[in-house]
C-alpha cells in the first residue's frame, strides 16, 4: 500500500539499484504521452492542467445549476468559498462598481491558481504545474494587461502621469523618482507575481518529493535488507505528512496572494491619486 503511494513521487531518471536519488526538477518536465511528434504533444502536466480546468467547470456548474433558499450542506460549502473570494478579496479591495466588473477574471486567477497548486499534493497526480514558470507567466500577462487596460480606461494617457510623477516631490527628485516608479509598476510586478508562485510551488514539491522519497529508501531498500535505520523512514513518512499539510496551506495563500495583487494592482490603476 505505502508502495502504491509513494511510487508516483519517484525520479523520471533511473536510479541505480540500492541507492537513494533525491528529486530533481527534470520531474516538471516529463516525456509526452500523446500526439507525439506533433504540434499538440501533451505530456504528464499539461493533462493535469486539462484535468483541473474540466473539474473547476464542472464543480461551479453543479454548484451554480440548482441553487435553494435554504441550502444544504454542499452549497453552503460552495458559497462560503466563493463569497469569501467575492467580498474578503475582489470587493474589499476594488469597491462594489470595480468590483463586479473584474469579478469574472479574479475568480478565474484565483479558482485556477488554487486548481493547479492543489495537484501538488494529489497522490497520483503529485505535481504542481504552476511550478513550471510558464503558466505564472500567462497568469502575470493577463494581471499586466488588465491594470494597464484599466487605467487607460479609467485616465486615459494622463494614467502614465499618475502612475510616474508623485505629487509633492522637488522637480530635481522627479526624474530619477519617475524611473524608479517605471521599473516598480511596470516591469517588477508581472516578474514578481510570476517568481512568487513558482518558486513556492517549486520548493514545495521538492520538499514532498524529498521526504516520500526517502521514505520509499528507507522501508523498501534499507529495512527490507534487515537495516534498523530503515525505521528512520517513519520519520521521513511524518515529515512528508507535516509537509503536504503546509503545502496544502501554500496552495491556498499563493492562490490569494496572486488574486489580491492583482486587484491592488487594478485598484492603484483606477484610483484618482497616486
Amino acid at each position: 500500500m505505502l508502495a502504491s503511494i509513494l511510487a508516483p513521487t519517484l525520479p523520471a531518471t533511473e536510479c541505480p539499484s540500492g541507492e537513494f536519488c533525491g528529486p530533481s526538477v527534470e520531474e516538471f518536465f516529463p516525456e509526452p504521452l500523446l500526439f507525439i511528434g506533433t504540434p499538440f504533444e501533451m505530456n504528464r502536466v499539461l493533462l493535469i492542467r486539462m484535468l483541473v480546468v474540466v473539474i473547476l467547470i464542472l464543480v461551479f456548474w453543479v454548484g451554480t445549476r440548482n441553487l435553494k433558499v435554504v441550502p444544504g450542506r454542499a452549497q453552503v460549502v460552495f458559497e462560503v468559498i466563493t463569497g469569501f473570494v467575492r467580498n474578503s478579496i475582489i470587493i474589499s479591495t476594488l469597491g462594489e462598481k470595480n468590483g463586479r466588473r473584474f469579478m469574472p477574471l479574479l475568480f478565474t486567477i484565483f479558482f485556477l491558481t488554487l486548481g493547479l497548486n492543489l495537484t501538488g499534493i494529489i497522490p497520483g497526480l503529485q505535481i504542481a504545474s504552476t511550478g513550471l514558470i510558464g503558466m505564472p507567466i500567462i497568469m502575470a500577462v493577463v494581471a499586466y494587461v488588465v491594470f494597464i487596460y484599466a487605467g487607460l480606461k479609467q485616465h486615459g494617457l494622463r494614467y502614465f502621469k499618475n502612475q510616474l510623477i508623485l505629487p509633492g516631490v522637488p522637480i530635481v527628485l522627479t526624474p530619477f523618482l519617475a524611473l524608479l516608479e517605471f521599473l516598480s509598476t511596470f516591469i517588477l510586478r508581472p516578474i514578481t507575481l510570476t517568481l512568487r508562485l513558482t518558486m513556492n510551488m517549486v520548493a514545495g514539491h521538492m520538499l514532498l518529493v524529498l521526504c516520500f522519497l526517502a521514505t520509499h529508501f528507507f522501508f523498501f531498500t534499507v529495512l527490507a535488507q534487515g537495516n534498523a535505520l530503515g525505521l528512520l523512514g517513519i520519520g521521513t513518512f511524518a515529515f512528508g505528512i507535516a509537509f503536504t499539510l503546509l503545502e496544502l496551506f501554500v496552495a491556498a495563500l499563493q492562490a490569494y496572494v496572486f488574486t489580491i495583487l492583482t486587484a491592488i494592482y487594478i485598484q492603484f490603476s483606477v484610483a484618482d491619486e497616486h
